[in-house]
């Protein structure tokens, strides 16, 4: 390239950078931020986990060793601190279980109903329902236990939440409406679970009709 070949370049380089110099920058910048902030978000969230993992095997210490007080405390550090994490609600769950175990009915209900609010993941949250609903119908809370179960439930949860319901409207005397809930059931559980499907099927010739 001759000198006057190179010195055009660099003329035409600088009208570029002129005209397009500033775009470009700006572009550059923001590509770096994104991609600074996904590596940030990255970052926190695999901090999150191991925080959370930590913490929850604190609550399984505490559940083996049946100690409510810690169980307690544990579990609502969980929720307050890292409650959009999966162990979150896996610690509800625990947390529900052992306090029901040790009395505390309210106690496990709160856990619940915080599994039912805020799990990350459906099948918790309907398991969650299910366990709440039954403390309910323990507690003839029949209204309360219907309307824990009154959104549609997941496919695989379909028969067992028709059963619950058939129970809590049976227990409220409401025959023709438990039978419905029943039959529902039957139709919904798996051909595999003759165990499930039995008590249904008893339930129902209980009812008559």
């Amino acid at each position: 390239m001759s000198y006057h070949d190179e010195q055009e370049s660099l003329e035409n380089l600088k009208h570029w950078w002129a005209r397009w110099g500033n775009g470009v920058t700006w572009v550059v910048l923001a590509a770096l931020v994104v991609a600074a902030g996904f590596n940030g978000w990255n970052y926190w969230q695999r901090r999150q986990a191991a925080e959370a993992a930590v913490l929850y095997d604190q609550v399984q210490q505490a559940v083996n060793s049946n100690d409510k007080a810690k169980i307690s405390r544990v579990a609502s550090d969980m929720e307050d601190k890292f409650g959009g994490t999966a162990y979150a609600q896996m610690t509800a769950l625990a947390a529900a279980k052992a306090l029901y175990a040790a009395g505390d009915t309210a106690a496990a209900k709160a856990q619940l109903q915080w599994t039912a609010d805020h799990a990350k993941d459906d099948e918790y949250k309907q398991i969650a329902k299910l366990r709440l609903s039954l403390l309910l119908l323990d507690e003839k809370a029949y209204d309360a236990g219907l309307k824990v179960l009154a959104d549609a439930p997941l496919d695989a949860f379909k028969g067992v939440v028709s059963d619950r319901r058939g129970d809590l409207l049976a227990a409220q005397g409401k025959r023709d409406d438990a039978r419905a809930a029943y039959k529902v059931a039957l139709d919904t559980l798996p051909k595999s679970d003759t165990s499930a499907r039995q008590l249904v099927q008893f339930k129902l010739d209980a009812l008559g009709g």
